[in-house]
């Protein structure tokens, strides 16, 4: 989603690079850029002018411009200020009271349905405990029989409310039914409209009045851009929310609402909808966001989302291996044998720093064969110390895989950039990323 204006933030950046050092006049000219990207993502003017602002404020300081690298410092407070903009930290969820409820709230369309069965499983997969879904929308046609498909497909159980005709009888009943059989968090996918009305505020002010949630989330698709803004405004101004889940982060959208909503709704992103599957929901954490917004990639969730595709024993024995001796061709091949397939292997390229060089246009399960032909076409030596690998063992690896030189240097590439990163996320946060560069 936020492709566009990361290409434009790292010309800005590349700019910069190229200057001996840095003037006002640079400052300005970065910053103009910089406004006009925001724009064009769709950011809110005043987000983007206290933006902009607080940037300009930081990076004429005495220290920046006398700086021996005073670009690698205004990327560091940039990133600073992107992170506090995207909320500043990344904010778990609470639970209160036994069963805990969590109402999910939203207008119609935006997938909330759908997002209660995906927090379902992100509570009961990540944090291991018994959650209830119970379909509280009694206005949607099927909106009940969608959360019990939904409910059969998790593996988790759904609540039947038919026979409770109205939303605050099946709060009560549901409350009753879970501390019976022992849930530990109750979930309700309550009603939406296809605009804010009074009735429904009305009706989800009585929900919140009978449950005492321990958290409101807002449900926005985010490829609505300042609408979904909007509306998490006229929710909030009627329900105590606790935060927003944007759907659809993956989408082609211009990304203003990830880039908005914190200032301008005052509720920090507490997830990310990241493609179709139950399990492609993620916290958000502003600081990987904001790295990733600024091209140094996201290994940190990288690594979390290859992890969930191995099994705890190869992961343990991978991590050990790269503490101990690095990452090599091997455990490049190995990984991407596992992402293959589900959608999985997109989402884990564009967390690589440099992935444009990987992803051209798009990544397929063809190109990932191609690559692992690539490695597979290389002697145990060369893929464990590829920097042997002149120009004949590449034409030698190239015909071996059916393919060309370029693309085996493509791939040599890239694998350069992992290790690199590997190497300096050894802690798997981002913000050592910035300090390993001198930030």
């Amino acid at each position: 989603m936020l492709e566009a204006i990361s290409e434009r933030l790292q010309k800005v950046f590349k700019t910069l690079r190229g200057e001996g050092h840095l003037t006002e006049r640079h400052v300005d000219d970065a910053l103009a850029e910089i406004r006009r990207a925001l724009l064009a993502a769709d950011v809110a003017l005043p987000v983007v002018k206290d933006f902009t602002s607080r940037v300009r404020e930081r990076a004429l300081g005495k220290e920046v411009l006398t700086s021996l690298s005073p670009a690698q410092q205004v990327l560091k407070i940039v990133h600073e200020e992107l992170t506090r903009l995207l909320g500043g930290e990344e904010r778990p969820l609470k639970f209160k009271g036994f069963p805990a409820p969590i109402m999910l709230v939203g207008l119609q369309g935006t997938g909330k349905t759908t997002t209660a069965a995906k927090v379902g499983v992100f509570i009961k997969s990540k944090l291991g405990k018994h959650v209830l879904l119970v379909p509280a929308d009694t206005q949607r046609p099927a909106a009940r029989e969608q959360l019990e498909q939904l409910g059969a497909q998790a593996g988790l159980p759904v609540l039947d409310t038919r026979a409770w005709p109205s939303p605050p009888e099946i709060a009560r009943a549901a409350l009753v039914e879970a501390r019976r059989k022992g849930f530990e968090v109750i979930l309700f996918d309550t009603a939406g409209r296809l605009h804010v009305d009074e009735e429904l505020m009305a009706e989800l002010a009585e929900l919140h009045g009978i449950l005492a949630p321990s958290e409101v989330l807002f449900v926005a698709d985010a490829m609505t851009g300042q609408d979904a803004v909007r509306q998490a405004e006229a929710f909030a101004a009627r329900l105590p929310l606790s935060g927003v889940i944007l759907t659809k982060l993956d989408g082609d959208a211009r990304g203003g609402a990830a880039l908005s909503v914190v200032s301008v709704a005052g509720k920090p992103i507490r997830f990310a909808g990241v493609g179709e599957r139950l399990e492609d929901l993620e916290l958000f954490h502003p600081d990987r966001m904001a790295a990733r917004i600024l091209g140094l990639g996201d290994m940190a969730t990288f690594f979390e989302k290859a992890q969930a595709v191995v099994d705890e024993k190869k992961a343990a024995e991978l991590e050990r291996k790269l503490k101990k001796e690095g990452f090599d061709l091997d455990d490049l091949r190995d990984q991407l044998k596992q992402m293959r397939g589900g959608g999985l292997l997109d989402q884990l390229v564009d967390l690589m720093p440099g992935a444009k060089a990987l992803k051209a246009p798009q990544v397929d399960d063809r190109k990932l064969v191609r690559f692992e032909a690539i490695i597979c076409s290389m002697t145990p030596k060369e893929r464990r110390h590829p920097e042997v690998i002149n120009g004949s063992r590449r034409k030698r690896i190239a015909r071996g895989a059916g393919t060309t030189v370029e693309e085996v240097n493509r791939l040599l590439r890239q694998y350069g950039e992992m290790k690199r990163m590997v190497k300096r996320l050894s802690s798997g946060d981002p913000r050592k990323v910035l300090r390993s560069m001198g930030l």
